[in-house]
């Protein structure tokens, strides 16, 4: 039987792009070279992987069904990164059992991650996203030019 979640992997047009965003967004996360064959890097959060695969006919980039939710300490310092870093707010945040709220956002390509913990700062707004990433007309993500490669 399952004990754990062992690596979360997340489909993405462009691997190295969205290796770099899920570095921003997790500021805990370090790189981790696999060697093999093919050789690949993965972020390791703890003990959990994030493996950013290219999206193909078979699993493409988006919000489609299962969401892992992060248990983070301080469940508003956790969303504010995450908009800062060009997350949109997709669902809540709500308060739930035991103090804690949840809430799901969306990568600049719609994946989904969850965020659940303490919120211990309650009645404070969450920080303003990042004020370079722009929507267009369509609610899809308009990155600088810097990172404009990653466009959804």
């Amino acid at each position: 039987m399952p004990s754990a979640i062992a690596a979360v992997m997340v489909h993405v047009p462009e691997v190295e792009a969205g290796l770099a965003w899920y570095e921003r967004a997790f500021p805990s996360a370090r790189r981790v070279n696999v060697k093999g064959t093919p050789s690949f890097e993965r972020l390791a959060v703890g003990e959990v992987f994030i493996e950013v695969v290219p999206a193909d006919s078979k699993v493409s980039s988006g919000a489609a069904g299962s969401v892992v939710y992060w248990r983070v300490a301080q469940f508003e310092a956790a969303l504010s990164q995450m908009l800062h870093e060009g997350a949109s707010l997709h669902r809540g945040p709500m308060s739930i059992e035991n103090g804690e709220s949840m809430s799901q956002v969306q990568d600049p390509w719609g994946n989904c991650i969850g965020l659940r913990g303490p919120a211990s700062l309650r009645g404070k707004p969450v920080q303003a996203p990042n004020p370079s990433i722009e929507r267009t007309a369509s609610g899809r993500l308009r990155l600088p030019p810097a990172a404009a490669h990653v466009e959804r």
